[in-house]
């Protein structure tokens, strides 16, 4: 799929489409919030990141120049920070330095979900690394809350392209901001767990833990 994407705030997603917004918010959870940037020296940079062990696995988390999320990926190795971190310069500013303090907010509250203490995110989202299909894919999570779950078919239905559940498959397997955006929840038809850039034993874990699995 075409990676070009232009930047898109959770306050403007899909060029502006209001109701597009909307979805994109629910997806995350609670209404998707700006927070104030950190007044310390690493706000100078356009992107902070932080590397995370979480018990689902490591984590990167990146926010970007207004202090939306806009990464929460997984990097199981350096070379997959490397990867994270080059498409991160590219995509949004090459501006990018590790700083745990502008990503510690996200952080704390990923730990929370992780620790059955949270059902839904309060951050600001920027899909600034997905395609115009990926958002769209990703808006349609709206409607899958904590605990449910959807099928890649049923997501494709819903956007028209009853026939597109394997391009559905890979624009999930491509979400720059998992478990905020919570494509763990789509299944196969039947049921099975196929797929998922955390691996299975991840989405099992993320799916037992919202007593879904």
């Amino acid at each position: 799929m075409d990676d070009a994407a232009e930047t898109t705030t959770a306050s403007g997603a899909a060029g502006g489409d209001e109701a597009a917004a909307a979805r994109l918010r629910a997806a995350a959870g609670q209404g998707l919030r700006r927070p104030a940037l950190p007044t310390s020296a690493d706000a100078g940079a356009d992107v902070g990141f932080s590397v995370q062990e979480t018990a689902i696995g490591r984590v990167l988390l990146a926010d970007g120049p207004g202090g939306a999320l806009v990464a929460s990926a997984f990097a199981p190795d350096d070379a997959a920070v490397e990867r994270l971190l080059r498409r991160l310069a590219q995509k949004v500013s090459p501006r990018v330095v590790e700083a745990p303090g502008r990503t510690a907010p996200v952080a704390a509250q990923l730990e929370e979900y992780l620790a059955g203490e949270r059902r839904t995110f309060d951050v600001a989202v920027d899909l600034a690394l997905a395609t115009p299909f990926q958002r769209a894919v990703l808006e349609q999570l709206a409607g899958v809350g904590y605990g449910a779950r959807t099928t890649y078919g049923a997501l494709a239905r819903d956007l028209g392209r009853a026939g597109a559940s394997r391009a559905v498959g890979a624009a999930l397997g491509a979400n720059p901001v998992c478990v905020v955006l919570p494509c763990h929840r789509v299944v196969a038809g039947s049921g099975a767990l196929t797929g998922y850039a955390g691996g299975l034993d991840a989405k099992r874990r993320l799916l037992a833990l919202e007593g879904a699995g």
